[in-house]
């Protein structure tokens, strides 16, 4: 083989292996992209944007009314010669409304309010979206640690059929029990199928998140499947909660808003004059000096059955709803915290004794067993108990680790920002 034909062979290879094995995605990664092009979240965003518009419809001035008036008009012979609208009154008239008691402050400082509740309802949102995210990130990287425990019990036992095979010609064990060896392997391939099928779907779900359309064989992630054992104390989560939640922030702000409007309510109540001004040409007059008029005038309306009673009385009672409202989401708030607090305590208790103990007696057990049967001194019971037990111990392990994930997600979304990375 010449020179230029193995480096040909050497990039096939090296190209072939980048297409098998694509570089995973950390989470930090996955989080970008996910802001950058959900399509929900973007959707989102739009909101804000239509709230900060009503600030400008809020605060505009009314606009003036103009009138143009004219009248008299007659069309008659004088000293024989035809005239016509000699004798027209013009008349044109200039009004604006005075809005008093800060209406379009008030207005406007509702608005401001009603964009700060769309942005931390964005936020809200947001926060639960990538607990979502989380999610399918953690369920992802627990199928791929269970795919390769799988196939790992698939080799170990492959191993064990070969010197089991090797026992069977020599004729030390009996076949049926080689048989049985060879029917209990579909049970490791079966294994292999399953998390093979749920690390796909886990990753499809993904990239639904993600709106990517890149193949699942192209697409991976990586991050650190494991579990930490130091926990903040629950005093502390809470207090960070209060401070972060957004969507208790929105229900303070929903009590800012409603307190807005009502004074709003009571400004609406009162009067408000318009004043006019209005010039004049009226050829009719006696005087030949007051053919040109200028005239004001100031209107008020007398409000004396409606004063917006109806409005200051709702507005009123929407602050107690939304002081109630305030109180239900700081007790949501306490207990979000507390129940997750609760489920990252019990999956770490039952770990801690798991990495301490389980895994490493199912370990010992396993191979122990699996050496005395190769050498004939066990049971092909007790063999397959032992291998039993080892996987059982191992799956329940990492499905432990992705529960404690999962519960750490579960308490960033109840604190509303990442405590537990």
């Amino acid at each position: 083989m010449s020179q230029l034909q193995k480096w040909l062979l050497l990039m096939v290879t090296l190209g072939s292996n980048a297409f098998a094995q694509p570089r995973g995605f950390t989470w930090q990664e996955i989080r970008d992209r996910f802001q950058a092009s959900n399509p929900t979240l973007r959707a989102a965003q739009l909101s804000i944007d239509e709230s900060r518009a009503q600030e400008i419809t809020g605060y505009l001035r009314p606009n003036p009314d103009f009138n143009l008036l004219s009248d008299g008009t007659q069309i008659a012979p004088q000293q024989g010669v035809w005239q016509p609208f000699s004798g027209t009154l013009f008349q044109t008239t200039l009004s604006y409304l005075h809005e008093r008691g800060r209406k379009r402050e008030l207005r406007r400082e509702s608005a401001q309010n009603g964009t700060a509740i769309a942005v931390s309802q964005y936020a809200d949102q947001e926060r639960t979206l990538l607990f979502n995210l989380r999610t399918a990130f953690v369920q992802t990287l627990q199928q791929k640690a269970i795919l390769d425990l799988t196939r790992e019990n698939l080799a170990y036992y492959n191993r064990l059929l070969t010197v089991s095979n090797d026992r069977l010609k020599a004729g030390d064990i009996a076949k049926v029990d080689y048989q049985r060896l060879e029917l209990q392997r579909v049970q490791y391939e079966t294994d292999v199928q399953t998390a093979t099928v749920n690390l796909r779907t886990a990753k499809i779900q993904l990239l639904t998140l993600l709106n990517d359309r890149t193949p699942v064989e192209e697409f991976d992630v990586a991050g650190m499947f494991d579990f930490s054992d130091q926990v903040r104390p629950r005093e502390e989560l809470r207090r960070l909660a209060m401070d972060s939640r957004p969507d208790l922030k929105a229900a303070m702000q929903a009590v800012d808003k409603a307190q807005t409007d009502h004074r709003l309510a009571i400004a609406n109540g009162s009067t408000d004059p318009t004043f006019s001004g209005w010039w004049s040409h009226n050829p009719s007059f006696s005087n030949p000096l007051a053919y040109e008029t200028v005239g004001a005038s100031v209107g008020i309306p007398l409000r004396i059955f409606d004063r917006n009673q109806g409005e200051k009385l709702r507005t009123q009672k929407d602050i107690t709803r939304n002081e109630r409202l305030r109180d239900a989401a700081t007790a949501q708030v306490f207990s979000d915290v507390d129940s997750a607090y609760a489920t990252i305590e019990s999956n770490l208790a039952l770990l801690r004794v798991y990495k301490d103990t389980y895994l490493k007696e199912a370990v010992e057990v396993r191979d122990t067993v699996s050496f005395a049967y190769t050498r004939g001194g066990s049971s092909l019971l007790d063999f397959l108990q032992a291998q039993q037990d080892y996987r059982s111990t191992e799956l329940n392990y990492l499905n432990l680790i992705g529960s404690y994930l999962t519960a750490a997600a579960q308490m960033n979304q109840a604190v509303g920002q990442e405590v537990i990375p």
